[in-house]
Formats: C-alpha cells, structure tokens, sequence
C-alpha cells in the first residue's frame, strides 16, 4: 500500500486553490505506475517524491498529467509537495532545501510562522524569452475572443522560468472570464510558437490571469507557477509592474488563488502556502 496526500496550494483554506496529489514516498513504483496513478486521480498534476540522483538534492519530484506527460518546472505541483515535506523536515523556524526536477537542483526555502502555518518560496529558472504568437487572429480564434481584446501594442509571447508558457495579454478581466477555449486551434498555435501551455492575462485591477493548457490533458489549472513565474518576469523586465508581482487566478473555476513572485534581475522566487485537505492509501496489487 502507498500513501497519498491531497494538498490545496496557493490556498489559505481547504477547497480553494490548485489542488495536488502528492505521493510522498514513490521509490517502489515503476514509471508505468506513476502514468497510471495520474492517470487515476486525474488532477492537473500529480508529484511523486523519489530520491534524488543529483548532489546536493534533498529530494527528487516527478510530476506527471492525466495524459501521462511528465513535466519539469517548479510550480504547485512542487510548492505543494514542500508544504508537506516540511512538516517533517523542517526542525526549526526556517530551512532551506533542495529540489530535484528535470536537469535543475533548485534552492527551496521554508518557513514556520508562530502559528505554525507552513509557508514556501521556491527559486525558478533564470527567464527565457522565446517566440511570439505572430497569427493574433488565429490566437483570439483559439481563445473563443475578439482580436480587438487582445492588447493592440503589446505580443502574446512565450516565456519560461523552468516551461516556457505563451503569455497572452488582453484588455480586461471580463477577456480573461470571456475565454471560451477551442482546443485543437489552442493546441496549433501553442505547437507553431513552441509554448507548453496559455496563460491569457491583463493587469485591469491587478494582475489576473487563467491557465489552459490542453494538449497535456488540462482545460484549466487554478493556480500556476510555472506560468505565474513567467509572467512575473515579463512585467518587471518591461516596467508594467513592480517586484513582487501578485497574481489572482482561479476565480472563473471557483478556486480563488493568490501567487506572489519576486523578481531579482535573473532570480525569480515564486512564494505561497497551502492546506493539506485529504489523507488515503493507494492499494495497487
């Protein structure tokens, strides 16, 4: 039998923010399995703890989708997983750990509040900034919009702190609540400028954004990191917004989030806490 977790990440209640299944303890378990095991609890992410196979790495994780795609930046699927981790490692006020994820060994930072909510901070990547979404009537077409919501002087453009994700920016919150996704057309546009998944965003009110990502068995994800971190970047590098970037997510699927990133030159921090709502045993023989 293999225990599993349920954790609400970037949440400060039980059944707000991006959820995750967690297994903390996944040495035994072939990769076949861990598809299957996604596959089965068919969140936006399922994150598995092994041991690490690079120095100086606490620990390992292994995050796959419900299609059995195995991904590799650091986002709630890994802040959701030191949120449980560091309940057991963490002896003292505040620690540092290391992640394994991908080709990365990435530093970790937990703190214990006095009331003993657990919170975490999490170094990205360094930003890449890639291609741009030239076809904007295609882009609006994929995004069930207007072309005139999406932002006239600016591009919808691919970035990545760890998954390059197309930035897409429009006008207002009621674009962002207004997207209607087409999938096989999200899916063409996303292959023909190499992004992993679409983050349409505006800054009307604050940032506020929403995540699809459809070609990895994901309509919609209520809290991304790996998207928030990314688009954190591209604000702070064009003078849009200042460090650290609060981003909302998740209202249009009745999980409200709230994501802080802090921009440093190079060094992006995504930062966030969460609950763990659920506890269970997988019996898999």
């Amino acid at each position: 039998m293999t225990a599993f977790a349920y954790v609400d990440v970037f949440a400060a209640a039980p059944l707000t923010g991006a959820p995750l299944t967690l297994v903390p303890d996944a040495d035994g378990l072939t990769d076949a399995q861990l598809r299957a095991i996604a596959r089965e609890f068919n969140q936006s992410e399922t994150t598995f703890v092994v041991t690490p196979t690079r120095p100086g790495a606490t620990r390992r994780l292994r995050s796959f989708t419900p299609t059995g795609e195995e991904v590799f930046g650091a986002g709630h699927n890994a802040l959701g997983a030191w949120l449980w981790l560091a309940g057991t490692l963490l002896t003292r006020d505040a620690d540092t750990f290391y992640q394994e994820i991908g080709a990365d060994v990435l530093p970790v930072y937990a703190t214990r509040s006095p009331d003993g909510r657990i919170s975490i901070a999490m170094e990205q990547s360094p930003p890449f900034f890639g291609a741009v979404a030239s076809d904007r009537a295609a882009l609006a077409a994929a995004l069930g919009l207007r072309e005139s919501s999406l932002v006239a002087d600016r591009d919808a453009r691919v970035v990545s702190t760890g998954a390059g994700h197309l930035l897409v920016p429009v006008g207002s919150r009621a674009d962002v609540d207004g997207v209607a996704v087409n999938a096989d057309r999200l899916v063409a546009v996303l292959r023909e400028c190499g992004g992993e998944g679409c983050y349409v965003f505006t800054l009307d009110g604050g940032a506020y954004a929403r995540f699809f990502n459809p070609a990895m068995g994901i309509p919609e994800d209520p809290a991304t990191g790996t998207a928030a971190g990314p688009l954190a970047a591209l604000l702070v590098s064009e003078g849009l917004a200042p460090s650290p970037v609060v981003i909302e997510q998740g209202h249009a699927m009745g999980r409200p989030s709230r994501i802080t990133v802090t921009v440093t030159g190079s060094r992006v921090v995504v930062e966030g806490s969460g609950v763990v709502s659920a506890t269970g045993t997988l019996r898999l023989s």
